[in-house]
């Protein structure tokens, strides 16, 4: 019996993981003609009307953590590992942040192929750019294991027009 239940359970594990590497957002419910998320949908460069860069440090904190942007604007984020351990920046709402913190637990070297997530060793620097259409929080988190939960988090502010 176990010689043909342990194919299943390799091929099923190795759906999951697979599953868990694709790309697109976590954000769901959305047709695949739009790009558009809870957060607001990646930017086109050329359109950013500003650069902000943030800073990654080992101290587990971005820098800065808190950023104001109006409703509508595309911003050009250019993310700086300052530190020696690897870390992101993964833009999101509070509960996809979580969510996505839940998969790297179990999958603790994931790699990310989307616009709102940049991962980065040590001395690299990265950019996202982001258009955030809609107002209120966009909260952003580094979700590599252990970097959350001692404090490495910040939020975007997207103010009404």
């Amino acid at each position: 019996m176990t010689r043909t239940l342990w194919p299943l359970t390799l091929i099923a594990a190795l759906a999951m993981s697979s599953a868990a590497f694709a790309g697109g957002t976590h954000a769901g419910g959305h047709g695949h003609g739009s790009d558009e998320t809870a957060i607001g949908k990646p930017g086109v460069a050329s359109k950013a009307s500003r650069t902000v860069t943030i800073e990654m440090t080992d101290n587990m904190r971005y820098t800065p953590a808190d950023i104001q942007v109006k409703q509508g604007e595309t911003v050009r984020f250019i993310v700086k590992n300052k530190g020696q351990v690897k870390h992101e920046l993964s833009l999101g709402t509070q509960q996809e942040l979580l969510e996505h913190l839940e998969q790297m637990r179990k999958f603790p070297d994931m790699e990310h192929d989307e616009p709102s997530k940049v991962t980065l060793a040590p001395g690299k620097q990265g950019e996202i750019v982001w258009q955030f259409t809609k107002a209120g929080a966009v909260n952003f988190a580094c979700l590599m294991p252990g970097h959350y939960e001692a404090g490495m988090k910040g939020q975007v502010k997207v103010n009404k027009k």
